[in-house]
């Protein structure tokens, strides 16, 4: 399949917004809030989307966060969310907008680049563990192998301490996970 990935302008929110509903179900509509919120409030860094035949079938979205560390806030990225349309998944659309992640980081001056995911999908595209960093979760409702993070040249080892998500994410409920899914989650990992 033949892909461009580029950055999405204005034109493509209700494209990028039918794909997010379309790739995470039942909370599609709550990940697009977020994505609307963030724009609104300018904390929104970057969205690049796929596109295949004219058509959008993926996007990924970097907003602005902080972490908090001993010397002084340092301003870093979230990704969030990473969506690809149902009938175009598992054809390497999703790897193919992660591998534009760290340059299109680096051009924004982030030193680090946090998600809430999959660690064996996003260890696979050169994401790890923040823990292993000395970078902690913003919640406890994230599991601690979740909390993923890419190092930039940018990052330096004094960078440690908390992830400190903007207002939006916490005002809509979306940090973590809640029970019963995280109950799940952490009888898998054995950590419950």
């Amino acid at each position: 399949m033949d892909v461009t990935i580029r950055e999405a302008g204005d034109v493509d929110t209700p494209a990028v917004e039918a794909v997010v509903e379309a790739a995470f179900g039942d909370h599609g509509a709550s990940v697009n809030d977020v994505m609307a919120l963030l724009r609104g409030v300018e904390d929104m860094a970057v969205e690049l989307v796929a596109e295949s035949d004219g058509e959008v079938v993926g996007c990924v979205a970097l907003s602005r966060a902080w972490l908090d560390a001993r010397e002084r806030l340092v301003d870093v990225l979230v990704l969030s969310p990473l969506a690809v349309a149902p009938d175009h998944q598992r054809q390497g659309i999703g790897g193919c907008l992660l591998a534009q992640v760290p340059d299109v980081a680096e051009r924004l001056g982030a030193p680090l680049v946090f998600l809430e995911g999959s660690p064996d999908y996003y260890g696979g595209h050169g994401w790890s563990a923040a823990s292993v960093h000395g970078l902690e979760r913003p919640s406890r409702r994230i599991p601690e192998p979740a909390c993923q993070v890419l190092l930039l040249g940018r990052h330096e080892p004094w960078m440690t301490g908390r992830l400190v998500y903007p207002d939006v994410w916490w005002r809509l409920d979306l940090v973590g996970l809640r029970d019963p899914d995280l109950a799940e989650i952490e009888k898998a990992l054995g950590s419950g």
